[in-house]
């Protein structure tokens, strides 16, 4: 615990860590709730009760915010949506761990765009990692649910991108009581018509716990990263939530990984470790920024 208080890259790469936890965990939660509701109606669950929570909680005021600010907290609200809506609709069309691959290409682009030095070694070995665990050459998927997920990849990359500015430039988290919101309002316009119907009182009940796991405490935990972390060491600690994908699948769904995908999980890990251990900002942004 030392060790971590006084590195902020190990600190940083601590939040990270649990915040792609709590991402996985809420992912696995949803598949009941996706056979029930479909991947739009989970994805607008999850959005519009995290914006309302957050809302609440932290009660932004106008004063908090520039007109840079503010935009750029509205955008990552937008970006915010459609990361969800995409990976959902992905997850819909091919499996989990496939997604969760493909969706990394973004972080990773991050990371590589980013990095310098040594860093570059640490998503390389990351998308190595990648391909022994989704063994793209061992069959054939579907190429819409590849598209989604591609889709969402490139709106990973400029989430990352907008959480480090609005970490940066905004107190605390609210930033976040922004763009969750704006995120919940674009999700209700998008897909909330085709998805009302299909609520239930219980599925709304059911719908507030999972937005508390996914995405209200993973997005906070990702805001406070990137104050410690570079986004190429950010991007490529991503690279373990394919792996977490697939250890979550073994624990809770039961879906047991290849020889291949163990020694992927192997690389995946050590970029994640190299990344933590080499991706310190030069000067961390502090909990109340400016």
């Amino acid at each position: 615990m030392d060790d971590m208080t006084r590195n902020p890259a190990l600190n940083g790469a601590g939040l990270a860590l649990t915040a792609m936890v709590c991402v996985q965990l809420g992912l696995a939660v949803s598949v009941g709730l996706i056979d029930r509701v479909g991947a739009d109606g989970a994805a607008w669950l999850r959005l519009a009760w995290a914006g309302i929570l957050l809302f609440v909680i932290v009660r932004p005021r106008r004063s908090e915010f520039t007109r840079s600010t503010f935009l750029a907290s509205a955008m990552l609200g937008v970006v915010t949506a459609a990361v969800t809506i995409l990976f959902m609709a992905a997850v819909d069309r091919i499996p989990l761990g496939t997604a969760s691959a493909i969706e990394f290409l973004g972080p990773l682009g991050v990371a590589i765009a980013h990095g310098r030095g040594k860093r570059f070694l640490w998503p390389t070995l990351a998308f190595v990692g990648v391909l022994l665990l989704t063994e793209p050459w061992a069959g054939t998927v579907d190429p819409i649910g590849v598209g989604f997920a591609l889709a969402a990849a490139a709106c990973w990359a400029l989430y990352i991108l907008l959480t480090q500015r609005v970490g940066d430039e905004v107190a605390g988290i609210t930033g976040l009581a922004v763009s969750m919101p704006v995120a919940g309002l674009v999700a209700t316009v998008v897909v909330g018509p085709a998805v009302f119907e299909r609520m239930t009182p219980e599925l709304l009940l059911i719908g507030l716990g999972l937005a508390i796991l996914l995405p209200v405490v993973p997005f906070t935990l990702e805001l406070l990263a990137l104050r410690k972390l570079t986004t190429a060491a950010f991007g490529t600690l991503m690279s373990l939530e394919p792996a977490l994908a697939l250890l979550i699948g073994l624990l809770i769904l039961h879906q047991v990984p290849g020889p291949l995908a163990v020694v992927g999980i192997g690389f995946v890990v050590a970029a994640g470790i190299g990344a933590a251990r080499s991706g310190a900002r030069e000067a961390p942004v502090p909990v109340e920024v400016r």
